[in-house]
């Protein structure tokens, strides 16, 4: 059956690749040609955006100042972010959570979400340089596992920081912000000198916790955050090695259930909405070597990391929401070189991974600790073409073997195939359309593996568990005239034999099998559009996205998992310079449509209000001090009450509401580089 399944798109694969191979001649001499920036494949790469996907610019983020994902995103209607203390966040596109995605930062991997109450693994916005969101059929050197895309971040180092010729500089930041935000600051340095190159920049926030538009206080949300990245890179000859470490802490007192608010609901059922000690923490450490004079049969980039994540609550001990300490280590390294032709660009290689994950449960169980370990090899191929008729093309393969060991040592093994293929012709000057599709193997799926917390010693994995699959296809339309662009695609997402956590003992009044087993099918379908105009000084651009969610066939309900319902989200934003004042204003719109569908109503879920949301920002540098930058920023100016999509949503019998997002929050910063 898989066989059956594969060997259409591996055909349309295997033909593109070896038939580009016998065409390729020498590439033409002088400057490169570089296509209009809505094709499909310019210069070899893919442009993340014309097939439905998010990228978010240095120039973004210098403008925005994100404070957090949520604000980092704010733009985007593709991706929801939902709200609360940092841990909390967690990130999902087109309502599919970044677990299903292939995340990296720095090409590192940053493995699955550990807990449904616990937030996605995501870097503190004052490091970024940018970030990349492929939506739907990620290329093969994407990663292992990209079931739903891939979700790039890439930090800042010393060349994108020096100008003018300088060798060395600095830039230190400060703000402060109301409702609970608090003071942040960061001070960074950097160089370059003998072939040597440095970066090392550190950031700290601290504040209180913040209310919601009606003056309500959300209980441990307070900004707690710290990190540092620190790059040192060396060049000689024709040969660059990096040396990177990249570290974040948040370390406050936190609600126990993060994600969603509790009350109390009769006498009977108290509820404790206390605050407890939480520290999360993230280090990586990554060494890279890649060619600083490539040619078009060498262009190597190799690549070794370490990396670890904890997540420590130890002083709350009553029963099954007691105390926990999960902690993951992971040690992996990736292998490729590229090969340039005429009509495009080849990618083949290598990558491994090796991932622990421990749990300490002080809870009341009869079992207190908990292993997992998962091991990964694959090899890929990916092909991204450009040829003279006017079709662009993306396709490619990869292999992957994983190794699955569970708590109680049972050893799981498979391996299986993964193809892409996205294909775009441009049919009149400057519009074009595209088709793609992949299937991927992802291997065996641990899914919340902390839900292993508060269970039993007979807690066990179906005897039947299989690895999981995911089929990805998209159809759409690409407009570039200029001054004004356009993108719309319809996109088709299922997630297959995903990890589940069936907690229900045989015993109790709901049986269950009391086991890890594979979930049904995770659907997301609809479409998303896009459109900008630029005038020079200044641009405007909006998105809509339409998601409907489904598992089994049937609407998900709002419980702040894997896939969660978000319905119809859409954006508008606007930035303006005004050079003679050395000025540069913004405004962005969020708004969310009223979410009530047939099954949340038979659970007894209450119905998502629509909300609409104006955040607005000004950046102001003095004449005679160009080097000196203030920021003015008013997130949700017109203090809405409301909460992201993606948030935890329960219904009143149970005692569960919503974690609500800031109420207006004004931040006044201010930057020096030196």
């Amino acid at each position: 059956m898989l066989i059956h399944r594969l060997l259409p798109l591996a055909g349309v694969s295997t033909l593109a690749l070896v038939q580009s191979a016998a065409l390729a001649q020498e590439p033409p001499t002088g400057a490169p040609i570089v296509l209009a920036p809505i094709t499909l494949v310019a210069d070899g790469e893919e442009n993340i955006e014309a097939t439905g996907g998010v990228v978010v610019t240095r120039e973004d983020i210098e403008a925005l100042q994100p404070a957090d994902p949520s604000e980092l995103f704010a733009r985007e209607s593709a991706v929801t972010v939902s709200g609360g203390a940092g841990p909390s966040k967690r990130i999902h596109v087109f309502g599919m959570e970044q677990s299903n995605l292939a995340v990296t930062v720095d090409g590192v991997p940053q493995g699955v979400t550990s807990w449904h109450h616990t937030g996605s693994n995501v870097i503190d916005p004052a490091f970024l340089r940018s970030v990349e969101v492929e939506a739907g059929a990620a290329a093969a050197d994407a990663g292992f596992a990209a079931a739903a895309g891939a979700l790039r971040y890439e930090t800042v180092g010393a060349r994108d920081m020096l100008t003018d010729g300088r060798t060395q500089g600095g830039r230190a930041g400060l703000s402060y912000g109301s409702n609970g935000r608090g003071v942040a600051g960061s001070l960074a340095g950097y160089g370059i000198h003998a072939g040597f190159d440095w970066f090392v920049m550190l950031h700290a926030a601290n504040g209180k916790n913040y209310e919601n538009g009606d003056g309500y206080e959300v209980l441990g949300s307070e900004p707690a955050t710290q990190g540092a990245v620190a790059k040192l890179g060396y060049e000689v000859d024709s040969h660059r090695v990096e040396l990177a470490y990249e570290y974040s802490k948040d370390d406050a007192d936190r609600v126990i259930k993060m994600n969603m608010d509790l009350y109390p609901t009769s006498p009977e059922r108290p509820v404790d909405r206390n605050v407890y000690p939480l520290k999360v923490t993230r280090s990586t450490v990554s060494l890279r070597y890649s060619s600083t004079a490539p040619t078009d049969i060498w262009d190597p980039e190799a690549m070794l990391y370490f990396a670890r994540n904890e997540y420590w609550r130890n002083d709350y001990a009553t029963g099954f929401n007691g105390d926990m300490i999960l902690d993951s280590h992971s040690v992996g390294g990736v292998l490729k070189n590229t090969y340039t032709m005429g009509q495009g660009k080849i990618t083949a290689g290598l990558d491994w991974a090796y991932d622990d994950y421990d749990i300490d449960n002080y809870g009341a169980t009869n079992r207190r600790l908990w292993s997992i370990e998962t091991m990964q090899i694959g090899a890929f191929v990916q092909g991204r073409f450009e040829f003279d008729n006017g079709i662009d093309l993306s396709t490619g393969l990869r292999l992957d073997h994983h190794r699955f060991t569970d708590w109680n040592g049972a050893r799981h093994t498979d391996s299986g195939a993964s193809v892409n293929g996205t294909v775009a012709y441009e049919f009149a000057e400057g519009y074009e359309v595209f088709g793609g599709a992949s299937r991927t193997w992802l291997g065996y799926s641990i899914g919340e593996y902390g839900l292993l917390h508060a269970r039993e010693a007979d807690f066990g994995v179906d005897p039947d568990f299989e690895p999981a699959t995911a089929t990805n296809a998209k159809v759409g339309l690409n407009v570039n005239q200029g001054d004004w662009t356009g993108n719309l695609t319809f996109f088709d997402t299922r997630l297959r034999g995903l990890g589940i956590y069936d907690t229900a003992r045989p015993t109790s009044p709901t049986p269950g099998d009391y086991r890890l087993e594979n979930a049904e099918e995770y659907r997301s379908k609809g479409f998303t559009l896009q459109g900008n105009y630029s005038w020079g000084t200044g641009r405007v651009g909006a998105s809509f996205t339409k998601a409907d969610v489904s598992y089994d066939g049937n609407g998900i309900l709002p419980q702040g998992g894997t896939v969660v319902p978000v319905g119809k989200l859409a954006t508008l934003f606007v930035d303006q310079e005004i050079p003679q004042y050395n000025l540069k204003v913004g405004a962005t719109l969020e708004w969310a449509g009223k979410l009530s569908t047939a099954e949340m109503r038979a659970a007894g879920f209450e119905e998502h209000d629509s909300y609409t949301v104006v955040n607005v920002y000004g950046e102001w540098r003095p004449q005679n001090y160009q080097n000196i930058a203030v920021h003015l920023n008013v997130d949700n100016l017109l203090d809405e009450t409301y909460y992201e999509r993606s948030s935890y949503v329960q219904f009143d019998p149970r005692g569960v509401q919503p974690i609500y997002a800031p109420g207006r929050t004004v931040t006044l910063g201010v930057k020096m580089d030196f």
